[in-house]
């Protein structure tokens, strides 16, 4: 059973499954993140929607690179989430299933593609606070604090 964050489905509203690819992607004691200025101005874990008959990490590699710029490598899953939510940039209730990845920024291609889109390095700390949905927050700061664990030597 995948865990659910956020509010519960309304009673009686339809919901379309949206799958989804996401990464934590550290480097030098920073996380990028991408901040999505419509349809609410957001902080999130790069990634998005997977299309029909694509792969999962052919399009978290896809989603990364429009949304942050930035190609990935060493990629590995580390859990998935639901969450239920109204998606106005495609008039859609969706039911999000959120596969969340480990990855780590390759190579700078240029500024991120997606209109809208803003790439953003955040120290540690800060980051879990600034991503908005509680599934997001939870997956990113249990990869920090390992993170924070391995570079004091605490494995």
């Amino acid at each position: 059973m995948t865990r659910r964050f956020g509010q519960p489905p309304e009673a009686g509203r339809v919901y379309r499954r949206r799958p989804g690819a996401y990464a934590v992607l550290i480097r030098g004691g920073r996380v990028l993140l991408t901040h999505q200025q419509a349809p609410e101005p957001e902080f999130q874990l790069p990634g998005g929607g997977i299309d029909p008959g694509e792969h999962p990490l052919h399009a978290l590699r896809r989603e990364v690179g429009e949304e942050t710029g930035w190609s990935i490598a060493g990629v590995r899953r580390i859990g998935a989430f639901r969450r239920f939510a109204y998606m106005p940039e495609y008039d859609l209730w969706a039911e999000k299933l959120c596969i969340i990845y480990t990855a780590r920024p390759a190579r700078r291609l240029g500024p991120p593609t997606e209109a809208g889109h803003s790439a953003h390095w955040v120290g540690f700390g800060a980051a879990p606070a600034l991503v908005g949905n509680p599934g997001d927050a939870h997956f990113l700061a249990g990869v920090l604090a390992r993170a924070v664990r391995v570079l004091a030597g605490q494995r």
